[in-house]
């Protein structure tokens, strides 16, 4: 059996960082994290830390504004995969630079883990997240860096347990706010399987300069589906509110924070178009 590639995430302790991280290193791949000195003294994240050191993962300290310590943990490794957060997507090019200079990475993952940003149609703010990732994804293959890009779609336990109801902390009980007419498909993935997924593609030749599309027929839904299925669950009809496109469309436009979420946004009016593995 190949020896497993050494894998380094960067943002290993961000939302999905976590789950990629931890299915890395339980699949048997050496595993580093990238990690701020910040972040080790971070109460908020001690949990993840402790959680990382218990599965053996390598914390190197440092972040993608130091080239040096980036240069230096990129050449220990075989594999980087990039789980920066929206702020940080522009930055990646300081992680391109320093694998180029490395010369030994066999495959990078920028940080997508969202919709194929090649083949939608959004508006802002969704639009100027996907044109960044957009832009990346230029620049891996203008500097003939081997790559995988990942489409996991819809993170399920971000979205599923409100219902994507801005504002709130649990599932709706009596009224449900649906943006357009709520029949657009989109698919939802377990975090946890996002991980598993990606960290198989890092030594697997199918992925190799290829995207990785996560989009089990089951787990495709739309919104007004997402609604039966809970309705069915607590045995009781929603009021279904439906906010028309050009509505939403005006509350965008005038910076509305309550119809302005970037997914919710994104699951109503992203066109997505038939992909190819």
């Amino acid at each position: 059996m190949a020896e497993k590639s050494k894998v380094l995430v960067i943002g290993g302790t961000g939302y999905i960082g976590k789950f990629i991280v931890e299915a890395s290193a339980k699949s048997g791949h050496p595993t580093f994290a990238l990690v701020r000195e910040s972040t080790l003294s971070s109460p908020a994240k001690a949990g993840i830390v402790e959680g990382f050191k218990s599965l053996g993962v390598n914390l190197v300290h440092g972040d993608i504004y130091d080239q040096e310590s980036l240069l230096s943990v990129i050449k220990q490794v075989d594999v980087v995969i990039s789980a920066v957060g929206q702020a940080q997507l522009a930055d990646q090019d300081r992680i391109v630079v320093a694998i180029k200079a490395a010369g030994n990475i066999k495959r990078f993952l920028p940080s997508e883990f969202g919709n194929d940003v090649d083949r939608v149609h959004a508006v802002d703010p969704a639009k100027t997240a996907f044109a960044i990732k957009a832009k990346i994804r230029r620049l891996v293959e203008a500097e003939g860096i081997p790559y995988t890009y990942v489409s996991s779609n819809f993170f399920a336990g971000y979205f599923l347990p409100t219902l994507s109801q801005p504002g709130a902390t649990a599932p709706p009980r009596d009224k449900v706010v649906i943006l357009g007419d709520g029949n657009v498909k989109a698919v939802f993935n377990k975090e946890d399987d996002i991980g598993t997924y990606t960290i198989k593609a890092v030594d697997d030749p199918r992925t190799l300069n290829k995207i990785l599309y996560i989009k089990p027929p089951a787990n495709t839904y739309s919104f007004n589906d997402l609604v039966s299925l809970w309705e069915r669950k607590i045995g009781k009809t929603l009021e279904r509110v439906y906010v028309p496109e050009e509505q939403v469309l005006k509350n965008i436009q005038g910076g509305s924070s309550t119809q302005c979420d970037i997914g919710h946004i994104s699951f109503c009016f992203c066109e997505r178009r038939p992909n190819q593995l």
